[in-house]
């Protein structure tokens, strides 16, 4: 398999991951099938947007490729039926949204990569894509944005952006497992933080 398939179905992957996120939070507001619909497509595409956006790489990947649309959807209405079968929405919510970062802070790094980008641009590119979907789904929904939680979140994009930046130089690793270290290592950091409450020290004058 090609890096560029790799990204491609892993990229899908992590749109089906947050829209789920988007779609669950809409469930918490107790809103109707569009709302899931609408909260999901904009948490799934939201990072990605951006990144393209600022990479100026082409079209962006939802105008270019309909199929993540159709993913977005499609996640949001199962969530709509799913979701009154969950014990803990917000724990589901918690989760997906961690899986999510850890797929898009590496995915946004490795697309900027490939688009020849500057690797701190690249990092950057990696933590934007991570939080910025789920800063509009819990802006527009009123919720306190869990970027802004006290746990580590943005430290957790940052990890998987710097490590598949530094791991994608080095020959002996393939693809597949540059990509599944980098991810796992920004995935086991945010469930860290979740489950053993880590945070950074808080500036104090």
């Amino acid at each position: 398999m090609t890096l560029a398939t790799l990204l491609y179905w892993t990229d899908l992957l992590a749109v089906a991951v947050f829209a789920i996120s988007g779609a669950l939070a809409a469930a918490e507001q107790k809103l109707d099938v569009l709302a899931f619909i609408l909260f999901g497509t904009i948490t799934g595409v939201g990072g990605g947007t951006l990144r393209d956006l600022l990479l100026q790489a082409g079209p962006v990947f939802w105008i270019a490729d309909t199929r993540y649309l159709w993913v977005c959807i499609g996640v949001s209405m199962a969530t709509w039926y799913l979701a009154p079968l969950l014990r803990s929405r917000v724990s589901v919510l918690v989760w997906a949204d961690a899986a999510g970062l850890a797929l898009f802070s590496v995915l946004g790094t490795a697309k900027a990569l490939g688009a020849q980008a500057p690797v701190i641009v690249a990092v950057v590119m990696g933590v934007m894509s991570a939080s910025f979907g789920s800063l509009i789904r819990d802006t527009l929904l009123n919720r306190s944005p869990v970027l802004l939680e006290p746990e580590i979140y943005v430290t957790a994009a940052l990890l998987g952006a710097a490590s598949y930046a530094l791991l994608a130089g080095m020959p002996w690793l393939d693809d597949g497992a540059v990509l599944l270290l980098a991810m796992a290592g920004a995935f086991a950091l945010r469930a860290a933080a979740i489950a053993l409450d880590l945070r950074l020290p808080n500036y104090r004058r």
